[in-house]
């Protein structure tokens, strides 16, 4: 009675009345039942480790192993000792775990005796009686109590590799040298073989140390070895070059862990992985395929296939694939989201968007899988709810400049021009010597029609910019326009930017007639203005993160880049049309020094009703006439 009321305090995390009640119950128990009493020592210990009394808790847990010694019992209170940081103690209980008796009777009982008889003897009429025996140690050799025999001994292992994890880097001056203490204890005990996984262990502790060169050095040790540490050797071997990006060096030691072990699942998907980056996918989905035939529950091969599938387009079967390991591990977000974009090449946008849904509840600020799924519904051409994942995303991570472009390219579309010059000025501080979203802040201005501002910014610009001739261009079109005394001053310096880059495309042709004999003057000086302008705007490229990067494959839009660069030109074109009949030389001579046009041609209008295209954006701009009655005194 007490012990149980003792047990219901403890599930109350009401420690000191557990105590009091396990005391209680011990008293009351004979000293005949050995093993009772030592459970409720346990639980009284427990209770004083849950306290943090851990000197209490030692003390009884000394004696329970100077009674009966167990694993679990040197366990804790080697963890005792590692809380009040008694190293003497540590090495000594250590040395006592590798004593305790696991109650295992001869395991050379199940080795077969002819192998040890002489010859003569194999040729005597007493053979058949021990070929009988043979028979019956492959019967029993399978049976519970050798599954049994073997899990416990198994047990016994892994402890004694969690307590030297745990010990080795507080023991001696370092983990090295702590190491090194505990395997020379196991060379003394009857955990012999189990010096080489520790020695692993080492080589793994210098990995998280990142120590490279002394985990390559201890995993080296292993290659002549037995085939299983051989093996595990040549599997952490691999997949540490893997990790470098030294694959030859990977392949080496992947081909080393099958020769010694043919069936390892680990080796097995090591040598898919380096298939599948030298864009073998077919062989590398081999690998996959041999290393779930060794072990189907192997989730390494079972992703990896997948992704190996999706690459060769074979989106069922790698839809099958990833499918299986979602039944394993339901809520990890890689995997859904690779089951969101499957679903999405495949067409079914409906089940796609389900995967989203439980995505996002588990990575709800995922500002890229926001970004992703504005793009997906922009596809499909939905817009407003595009613009709500993209937002959102914008609130989560401000600094995607590609959001930022989308964003300001969907106001531009509305209309709104003053929300879109808050995102432009936002890339302005993302990306300050970028002459671009300091244009479209203007023309922005331009177009809500606040001239003056639109001034000043065009000012600022050719301070910082004073070679760009788009900029002076609409200086002096503003100046011309309310016949301000500036305008002789702009127009000398667009003169001068015209000349300087002239002389710029004349030295790139020069130098590319010299490389190129047959390259024409057309494709000469398109290619040059090419590179003065900076280069194309698409050739902008996404920022990439972890998560973006191994997840995302496909190619973005860029509709948003493309209507950005529709805007600039038709803000350069709207300069050079001729207002209200006139010729094009009749404004002024620095008028016709670019002809630019849109490559997808001339768009039809649309009512205003409804959410415009992408590319209306180049007739919305493409107006842009000032009129005298709105210019400022």
């Amino acid at each position: 009675m007490n012990v149980n009321m003792g047990n219901i305090y403890f599930h109350q995390e009401k420690y000191d009345r557990a105590i009091k009640m396990y005391t209680m119950g011990l008293d009351k128990i004979s000293n005949t039942y050995n093993m009772t009493r030592i459970k409720v020592m346990q639980n009284i210990a427990l209770a004083f480790v849950k306290l943090k009394q851990y000197n209490d808790a030692i003390a009884l847990y000394e004696q329970i192993l100077q009674i009966e010694p167990d694993l679990r019992t040197a366990l804790n209170l080697i963890l005792c000792y590692f809380k009040v940081g008694d190293r003497c103690n540590m090495k000594y209980t250590f040395q006592r775990l590798l004593k305790v008796d696991l109650h295992l009777d001869n395991e050379d009982r199940y080795l077969p005796q002819s192998a040890s008889l002489p010859d003569d003897y194999r040729s005597s009429p007493a053979l058949n009686e021990d070929r009988k025996y043979e028979s019956i140690l492959e019967v029993i050799k399978n049976d519970e109590l050798w599954w049994y025999e073997k899990d416990k001994k198994a047990h016994a292992e892994s402890v004694i590799r969690r307590v030297a994890k745990i010990i080795a880097p507080v023991v001696e001056l370092n983990f090295n040298h702590g190491y090194i203490w505990c395997i020379e204890q196991t060379m003394n005990s009857r955990y012999l073989e189990l010096q080489n996984d520790l020695k692993i262990d080492k080589a793994l502790m210098h990995l998280r140390q990142r120590d490279f060169h002394k985990a390559i050095e201890t995993l080296k040790s292993f290659e002549n070895k037995g085939s299983k540490i051989a093996c595990t050797a040549g599997v952490n071997l691999s997949f540490l070059y893997f990790l470098e990006g030294d694959f030859v060096q990977a392949d080496r030691y992947a081909d080393i862990a099958l020769a010694a072990d043919r069936y390892s699942p680990a080796a097995l998907v090591n040598k898919g992985n380096i298939l599948f980056k030298q864009a073998q996918l077919e062989r590398a989905r081999d690998c996959y395929l041999e290393a779930l035939q060794d072990d189907p529950t192997c989730v390494e091969a079972l992703y990896n296939l997948g992704l190996a599938a999706k690459q060769m387009n074979r989106l069922e079967e790698s839809l099958d694939a990833i499918s299986k390991i979602h039944a394993i591990l339901p809520a990890n977000a890689q995997i859904i989201y690779q089951i969101m974009d499957i679903y999405e090449r495949i067409g079914s946008f409906e089940q796609s968007h389900d995967s989203f849904i439980q995505l996002q509840g588990l990575v709800p600020s995922d500002a890229f899988l926001l970004q992703y799924c504005g793009e997906s519904f922009e596809r499909i051409g939905d817009k407003s709810q595009a613009f709500s994942y993209y937002y959102d995303s914008f609130k989560h991570y401000p600094c995607n400049i590609d959001v930022i472009e989308w964003l300001a390219a969907y106001y531009i579309e509305s209309q709104l021009y003053e929300k879109s010059i808050t995102f432009f000025k936002q890339a302005v501080l993302m990306r300050p010597n970028e002459i671009k979203w300091q244009l479209m802040i203007a023309s922005c201005y331009r177009k809500s029609g606040n001239f003056q501002k639109a001034f000043e910014v065009y000012k600022k610009i050719h301070n910082k910019f004073p070679d760009s001739i788009e900029c002076l261009q609409f200086l002096v079109r503003l100046q011309s326009d309310t016949d301000l005394p500036e305008a002789d001053m702009y127009m000398d310096k667009l003169d001068k930017a015209i000349k300087l880059r002239e002389a710029k495309e004349q030295r790139l042709l020069s130098a590319s007639r010299r490389q190129s004999p047959s390259l024409s003057l057309v494709g000469g000086l398109n290619e040059s203005r090419e590179n003065i302008s900076g280069g194309s705007f698409r050739s902008i490229r996404r920022s990439s993160t972890p998560f973006r990067a191994s997840r995302i494959s496909k190619t973005p839009s860029n509709s948003s880049l493309r209507s950005l660069q529709d805007c600039l030109e038709s803000e350069r074109e709207c300069e050079l049309r001729t207002p209200q009949g006139l010729s094009r030389r009749s404004i002024s001579p620095y008028t016709s020094i670019v002809n630019y046009s849109d490559a997808l041609g001339p768009t039809l209008d649309r009512p205003r009703t409804r959410t415009k295209n992408r590319n209306s954006v180049v007739n919305e701009f493409a107006d842009d006439v000032a009129n005298d009655d709105r210019i400022p005194e």
